[in-house]
């Protein structure tokens, strides 16, 4: 069966004129599943499982034994961190609260991380788990620092600390990474577990592995990093963005094998899923330049006497006000942009607040610039205004402009009707699944499980 869905702030309203149509409620669901395992691959494309050219056997069988999407509409920016945030919230950052990796700073960026699960504005899948008193494990999920999780290693680093120090302090409870480290992976070090090494996803998945087969918790949230660190070294094709996605498959292979001898696969729910695509690129832009031609700031890194600034974010750009109501400035700043040459202008659009509203942006913004394929931001207010880019690929695009940055989506195990293709789904629609299939009674308050993936009661 084929199915045609996308799922927006509109999809109540739809529930109310077609019921028909609508997956039956969930809150009343019977359990489908004992377990789920989330497993994010960062950076995942829909052809990994959907061309067999690409070396990924495993999520490719769960593409045709199970449920799979063409296409998954991100969140704006299509980062990591807000996506994942909306996979395990079923909302859009304009509710969750975490609206880009680094969150934007009055003072100047400080180069910190949205890492602390105290971000998060509203519920999530884990505190649902728990409310009915299940169990939570995460490795390496972004956004949970000090989360309600039974078991977690948090993805964070510091620069004065380093990379492995921040996890080891922040994994709970006390002495379950000594335990790991005996256990499951070995000593982890900087130069073990970097993230510049293709094998850190063999390492997360031991430990992911071994959560899963000893303590089997009911929901297990797995973060796979390897292929958003290649594709942005090496671009959308390369030999060693192909290695990345065959070990991140492997990873997933390992959790099957986990599920396998602990006795669970049959009770156990894979679902796969990423946070955005990935486009190359080609030109990077730096629309700071135009706001210090204009008096808006100062060509200083933290900004210096400014009024209005970009706080770039990949393929998109978003402008602040330090004084919200300088609408004065906000004035000023949309002439600069309306002045920009038509061949600079062609490498942009601009994203005005009712657009941003609708797909749930960052709502302290005033507007946003969305980069043109093959074109990303800086936050530079020196220079060029247009210059060679020094990633080869990039994400953060507004997530429905070109193809390039749709991710993907994968549900394989107990519970998932066998043969169900969705044509287009969104990140927020993930979590209402996840509901289904463990009786979580969780709302999900941008989000809408589509048609048919869930096997029918009665069976």
């Amino acid at each position: 069966m084929h199915v045609s869905y996308s799922a927006h702030s509109w999809a109540p309203l739809w529930a109310c004129l077609i019921p028909s149509l609508m997956a039956p409620p969930i809150a009343s669901a019977q359990t489908r599943s004992d377990h789920v395992i989330l497993i994010s691959i960062d950076g995942l494309r829909p052809e990994f499982y959907l061309d067999p050219a690409w070396p990924a056997p495993m999520i490719q069988q769960m593409a045709r034994e199970g449920a799979h999407a063409d296409r998954v509409r991100g969140v704006f920016p299509s980062l990591t961190y807000p996506s994942h945030t909306t996979v395990v919230t079923g909302a859009l950052p304009a509710r969750h609260g975490v609206y880009y990796n680094q969150p934007f700073d009055p003072e100047g960026q400080t180069g910190r991380w949205d890492w602390n699960e105290s971000a998060i504005k509203i519920p999530t899948l884990w505190d649902a788990v728990r409310k009915k008193d299940g169990q939570t494990a995460a490795v390496m999920w972004p956004v949970t620092v000090g989360a309600p999780i039974d078991w977690v290693v948090p993805e964070v680093w510091s620069d004065e600390q380093g990379r492995i120090a921040p996890m080891r302090e922040g994994t709970r409870p006390a002495g379950l990474w000594a335990e790991l480290e005996r256990e499951a992976t070995g000593r982890l070090t900087a130069q073990t577990y970097l993230f510049s090494w293709i094998s850190r996803d063999d390492k997360t998945s031991a430990v992911a592995a071994y959560l899963l087969e000893k303590y089997q918790p009911d929901l297990l949230a797995v973060h796979l990093t390897a292929t958003d660190h290649f594709q942005h070294l090496d671009g959308r094709n390369s030999d060693r963005g192909r290695r990345s996605v065959s070990s991140a498959d492997h990873a997933i292979s390992n959790l099957v094998e986990a599920a396998e001898r602990a006795d669970i696969l049959d009770r156990t729910t894979f679902i796969v899923t990423g946070d955005h695509g990935f486009v190359d690129v080609h030109t990077v832009l730096a629309p700071n330049i135009w706001l210090v031609e204009a008096g808006l700031q100062e060509a200083k890194d933290d900004r210096g006497d400014w009024r209005a600034t970009f706080h770039s974010a990949g393929g998109a750009a978003f402008l602040y006000l330090k004084n919200s109501d300088d609408t004065e400035a906000l004035n000023q700043a949309r002439l600069a942009i309306d002045r920009v040459p038509a061949r600079l202008g062609k490498l942009f659009r601009v994203v005005e607040r009712s657009e941003m509203d609708w797909i749930g942006a960052d709502p302290s913004a005033q507007f946003a610039l969305a980069a043109s394929l093959g074109v990303r931001f800086t936050a530079s207010a020196d220079g060029a205004v247009a210059r060679p880019g020094n990633q080869a690929a990039t994400h953060g695009f507004f997530p429905s402009d070109f193809p390039e940055i749709y991710t993907g989506f994968i549900a394989w195990g107990a519970g998932i009707e066998s043969g169900t293709v969705v044509h287009t789904m969104g990140l927020e629609d993930i979590a209402p699944i996840i509901d289904g299939l463990l009786d979580l009674s969780f709302e999900a308050p941008d989000g809408l499980a589509p048609l048919r993936i869930l096997t029918r009661r009665g069976r």
